[in-house]
Order: C-alpha cells, then structure tokens, then sequence
C-alpha cells in the first residue's frame, strides 16, 4: 500500500515538474513565432510615423512608457522628441503623442512654446522652477522641454504660467526655428512634406538632406557626421555634388563623430580616434560651436587598367590617404570576411584585433614583397629611385592605420611640415607589415619618399591589393593619377589633445592647423 502511493506521488511530481518545464517552453516558442508579425507590423507603424521611432530590446537605464506610465524593459523611443512606449502602447502613443515639429507656421502673436514631453527627464537634471532635482521618483513623473531642454516637476508646471515661452536654451544658435523652415518652404513652392521629419541615411542619401542647407542662410549650416572615415567621405561626395549644382553658398561646414574603426580623419581634425559615451552630448556641441574652421584638401584617384584604355577610367575620391602593400592587403582580407558575417565586426576591438592577426600572417608570408620591382613612381613628373619596398602610402592627413603619425614616425629626425590645406600629399615606403607595426608603436621611421602636388604609380605587373581611404580592391596591371580635387570645409577642435600628443604638446599638430 505505501509503495503505491510512494508511486502515485513521484508521478504527481513528475507530471507537475513536465509541466513547469514545458509551459514556458511553449509559451516562449509560441512568442517567438509571433514576434516576426509584430515586427513587420511595426516596422509599417514606423515607416508612416511622423516620430523617428527606434525599436529596442532592451533600455540602458530604468525607462516608463510615457502611456502606460509602467517600467518597461523593451520597446520604442523616439529619437527626435524623446517619446518612449512599450510594444503594446507603441500605435496609442504614435497617435495621441505628438513628435515635435520640425517646421511649422509662427503663431500669431510671434510666439513659441515649449514643447513637454512627460517622464524618462535626464539625470541630474534640476526644475527651472524651484530649482530642485528632477526625475527623483521611480516613476513616470516631471517633464523636459525638447527644444530647450528644461525640466520642470509635475507641480511647478502649473506655475508656468503662458508668458513662460521658449527661448532654445542654451544651444539656440545651433537650432534651426521651425517657423524659419515653413517661411522659407512656401516661399521657394517646395512640397509641404518635403522636411517635415527626420531623414534617415538608411534609406536615402545624403544628398536628399543636405538640400535643407539651402534652405538656411549662406554659411549658417553645420553638418555632424556620426561615423567612422567611410561616412564622412560619403557625406562630402554628397557636398561636392551640390558645388556641381551652383550650391556653393550654401555648402555646410563638416565636423566629426568618430564611430569607426579607424578614424584617422577625425584624429587629425582633433577630434579623438574613438568616442563610446565617455562624453556627454551637451559637451560636444559645446566643442563644436567653439571649433575652428579649416580648409582640407580633397583629391582625385583615377586608375586607368592597362589594355583599357578606351573604357572610362575608375575615378575615386581621397580624403586620407592611398596605399598599396601590406596595409592594403590587410585591408582586403578584412573587407571580404566582414562581408562574409558582418554581425561579427561590430566591435572596435574586435576589427582592430583582426587587423592584427591579418598583419601577423602577412608579416610571414610576404605577399607583397619585390614591390620596387613592379612599380613606377613619379612625384611632380620626376620618377622617385625606389629602394626595395613591400608597399606605398600617399597621405593627406596627419594619422593613419589607427592612429599613428606616419610621416613623423618616431620624431627623432627633421621632416618638412604637413598642413590640410596646402596642396601637397606626403608619399612614404614601408618594407612589410613588420615595419608597419614598428612605425605605429614608434620604434621606426617611414622611407619618407616625397611631397607632392600631383602622384602618378604605374604597377607594371600582377595583380596588388589597393586601398583609398580604407575600402580596398585588388587591381592589376593600370596607371594610377593623384591630383587635387577641391577642398572641405571642416571644423577643427584643438581644446583637448588627440592620441599621444601628451608627449609632445609643445610640437605643431602635425596634420591640423598650426598655431
């Protein structure tokens, strides 16, 4: 008798731990299968929206829904206004909650209000009332100013009272008002909807949006490029196009945040060889309307194949530097695997290591050794005595592979100065992958081969790997011309130093202005 029971209770227990296993088992699989249509569901939300939502798995700091008022771990915010709702409340707020308006007609009495958006207010943020802290409740509570970034306390909102208007705080002459955008919209007859809401890069070019340049007073924009080197070439093709268009008083000035990988550019621009959060967003607009304007010279790379000569060339554009050698070869290994499973390379880290291992194998395999002997090279007409080298770089900036100083090298001997905007291109040599690495951590200097105001390669035989500004290709036999193209408008930020310039401060930034 007592062994049938012993029985009838193990089995009570097996089924009810069965049970446990496999409900949320279910329930997750069941989830799953739903999830693909909630998505697609959303993403048509999205697409129709006037906010500029961005879904999201999970926030990075306790978040409510500005519906619900609930905590919410996954979900969408809005990256214009700073709307945030659960899966569920996302269609309610997309109607009851309105996005700030980009452009819009001036009231009547030539007012312009706050625009509240309740909840999720920064931290350490203080009431423009009673000066008091913010946000301090767990819960949907107080609201911030989108345009001027105020925030007040649910209570002492009701003491603003409506000759409390907004100002743009204190970024105001870096924001464009939205009744100058509607004024200037009907007067130029453009499609009502044309600029109504943010563009996303995504899916357009750059060159959609920086026609609202035009719509600004001549020299009043300022473009902020988030991205590594690729995307600030990209947006100024997209300015060049507008010179070809009779644009040029309305061409932006450029100024960088660098996401990539390398971000030489932004290095020699003196605006740092990486950016993770580490800097508030206030601070760097700060840095940007106190930075510098300089010019920086762009330059055209035609290569011309041989044996094709009737075909139109291949014509690129150059804004950091052209190589050919190891470093390109490097380059093209790791284009091909990122291409192979891109969500891999998504970290720093994780490209710069790959950079190194591919640097490490070519340091033992040469493939590009013997370059001297298949090359031409002719600075300003006069062909160069090359010694025997495994690659060439021709730079018009101050950083390269990451970082480093490659014209100065190790700084132990004189070499003509550098600038942006002086019309010249520095050529060096390198003797492998190995002297590479010796130039980067400074225990060797470049071959320094020249300066020049127009560069012309011939690669006689084979096929080598080729990069300009880091987007590589392997080429054979073909005639290659550098020469001057137009020149940027980019900001300078010289208030803090860049990478290793603690050790020689009292130096000229080589690359960037001079003092």
């Amino acid at each position: 008798m007592d062994g049938a029971v012993e029985s009838r209770e193990e089995w009570t227990l097996l089924l009810w731990t069965g049970f446990a296993v496999l409900v949320p088992v279910l329930i997750t699989l069941w989830c799953s299968f739903q999830r693909p249509k909630r998505k697609v569901q959303l993403k048509d939300l999205f697409r129709k929206s006037k906010h500029g939502w961005h879904y999201t798995d999970l926030f990075n700091k306790p978040t409510y829904c500005c519906v619900c008022a609930q905590p919410i771990l996954q979900g969408a915010f809005c990256d214009c206004c700073g709307v945030c709702a659960d899966e569920q409340c996302i269609p309610r707020a997309d109607i009851t909650l309105a996005c700030k308006e980009i452009m819009a007609p001036l009231r009547a009495d030539g007012s312009f209000n706050h625009h509240w958006v309740r909840g999720n207010v920064p931290l350490a943020s203080y009431c423009s009332v009673c000066k008091q802290q913010c946000g301090t409740q767990p819960k949907l509570c107080d609201y911030r100013c989108v345009w001027c970034q105020a925030t007040v306390h649910d209570d002492c909102k009701m003491a603003l009272s409506s000759e409390g208007q907004c100002d743009m705080g204190e970024f105001h002459s870096v924001i464009i008002p939205p009744q100058y955008l509607h004024q200037v919209n009907n007067l130029r007859r453009r499609h009502p909807d044309e600029y109504c809401k943010v563009f996303d890069l995504s899916d357009i070019t750059p060159a959609k949006a920086l026609q609202l340049c035009t719509l600004l007073p001549p020299g009043g924009a300022c473009v902020l490029v988030c991205g590594g080197d690729g995307t600030v070439g990209w947006v100024l093709d997209a300015i060049d196009a507008m010179k070809l268009k009779g644009q040029d008083q309305f061409i932006p000035r450029v100024t960088i945040l660098p996401l990539g990988t390398g971000n030489d550019l932004s290095n020699s621009l003196g605006w740092g060889s990486g950016y993770a959060g580490e800097i508030p967003v206030e601070q760097l607009i700060r840095n940007i309307m106190e930075a510098e304007l300089v010019k920086m010279d762009r330059w055209k790379v035609q290569v011309v194949s041989k044996g094709n000569y009737f075909r139109k060339p291949k014509v690129l554009s150059m804004n950091n530097y052209f190589s050919v050698g190891p470093d390109a070869l490097m380059a093209l290994n790791f284009h091909a695997h990122r291409e192979k499973t891109p969500s891999f390379f998504s970290s720093r880290i994780i490209n710069k290591a790959v950079y190194f291992l591919y640097g490490t194998k070519d340091c033992l395999v040469q493939e590009c050794k013997d370059l001297d002997k298949r090359v031409e090279l002719e600075l300003d007409g006069e062909q160069v005595a090359l010694p025997s080298l495994e690659g060439i770089i021709v730079c018009n900036v101050g950083y390269w592979g990451g970082g480093c100083r490659l014209w100065e090298g190790m700084g132990d001997e004189p070499y003509p100065p550098t600038r942006l905007d002086d019309g010249l291109l520095e050529v060096v040599g390198v003797f492998g992958s190995f002297h590479c690495a010796q130039i980067q951590v400074k225990l060797a200097n470049p071959v320094r081969l020249g300066q020049a105001h127009t560069v012309r390669l011939v690669l006689k035989s084979s096929r080598m790997p080729m990069q300009v500004d880091g987007e590589p290709w392997a080429q054979g036999p073909c005639t290659i011309t550098i020469t001057h193209k137009t020149q940027a408008l980019m900001l300078y930020h010289s208030a803090e130093q860049t990478d290793d310039e603690e050790s020689s401060a009292s130096e000229p930034h080589n690359g960037g202005p001079r003092p």
